[in-house]
């Protein structure tokens, strides 16, 4: 019988299937002991911790996770939620996040919400009960009050990019001032009729830019044109064919600030395709500096974000909040960075 016994432990052995007690009996500890040296968080002398490491390994023994969540009370899990993977900011930003999540032993699930409100209620709803321990919110619009009510309800959120002047922790920058700045440059340059290429005021990222666009001309004693203002009508493409209806109209502006870098390459293949010279004819600024913008002809001068840094404090705060750290909401402002290149003079 004792030999048989011995077979069928090293059977179990092989297959790995031994559980937490089996794990302290072979070194020779409490199940509690296991239990510390697993979760990391109490002391544990480091010869112990050495032996039930050690038992571990031997035994291929993998713990229980979703049980170990529950005693917890996570699962080291984060939502980022995004308008959609397709905008060349979001991969550069998530790339933030993943790097830090991981280092921290954080496991990240990618939500795209295409800029429904109800596509981003959905997500929250169903994730919210499903052991994520917290969210990451570069999708909010002015109507997400499903999102506010999880910060009123304690439940960990930092919004990334967009914000609202919500009392909920946050990475941005100052999109106000990056505008203000970017369209000062062009004036300096000589640029008299700046037009605009803006996205849907409703969200916040671009009230700002516009507000920093009209209060850079306005510093300068120049007016805004309502003729100049191009506002976005069916998605980022729309921009070639009300760039080209400007200028079929014979509406010449010497300047086109974009919101962002799509925006801006779309422009520019519109004043090509009329005949038109950059930056000889009409220069053309971007805001975002996405990997593409160095490799258009000519290559476009843009606003930088950080995108990558903008992720990884995110991801950084968000899991400050799930590990207990308390501390007041803050907003993070990051810097931003003119890059000149050849799509002005």
């Amino acid at each position: 019988m004792a030999e048989r016994g011995g077979d069928d432990n090293r059977r179990e052995e092989i297959k790995g299937v031994m559980n937490l007690k089996g794990v302290a009996e072979r070194a020779g500890v409490s199940s509690s002991t296991v239990s510390r040296v697993l979760s990391g968080k109490s002391y544990v002398n480091e010869k112990t911790r050495a032996k039930v490491l050690e038992s571990i390994k031997d035994l291929h023994y993998t713990p229980n996770v979703l049980a170990q969540a529950l005693k917890l009370g996570r699962t080291n899990t984060i939502a980022l939620m995004v308008p959609s993977i397709h905008n060349e900011i979001f991969p550069v930003i998530t790339r933030g996040v993943e790097d830090v999540a991981r280092k921290l032993g954080f496991t990240v699930i990618l939500c795209n919400t295409d800029d429904d409100a109800e596509i981003e209620q959905d997500y929250i709803n169903k994730l919210r009960t499903r052991y994520i321990d917290g969210f990451l919110v570069a999708s909010a619009l002015p109507g997400s009050d499903h999102m506010r009510r999880l910060k009123e309800e304690g439940f960990p959120v930092v919004l990334l990019s967009r914000y609202y002047d919500d009392d909920i922790d946050a990475v941005i920058i100052d999109n106000y001032q990056a505008a203000f700045e970017g369209v000062s440059y062009l004036i300096r340059s000589g640029h008299k009729r700046i037009a605009i290429a803006c996205g849907p005021r409703a969200l916040s990222i671009y009230e700002k830019r516009y507000q920093g666009y009209a209060d850079a001309l306005k510093a300068a004693g120049l007016k805004v044109d309502p003729e100049l203002v191009i506002m976005e009508v069916n998605g980022t493409n729309s921009f070639y064919y009300l760039t080209q209806g400007l200028l079929r109209k014979g509406i010449r502006p010497d300047a086109i600030f974009a919101t962002s870098d799509p925006k801006a390459i779309v422009i520019m293949r519109a004043i090509v395709d009329s005949g038109l010279s950059i930056p000889g004819d009409i220069s053309v600024l971007g805001f975002d500096n996405i990997e593409m913008s160095a490799f258009v002809e000519p290559p476009l001068s843009t606003i930088s974000q950080p995108l990558y840094e903008m992720g990884a404090l995110g991801a950084r705060k968000l899991i400050e909040l799930i590990q207990g750290e308390s501390k007041p909401p803050r907003t993070d402002i990051l810097g931003f960075d003119l890059i000149i290149r050849k799509s002005t003079r």
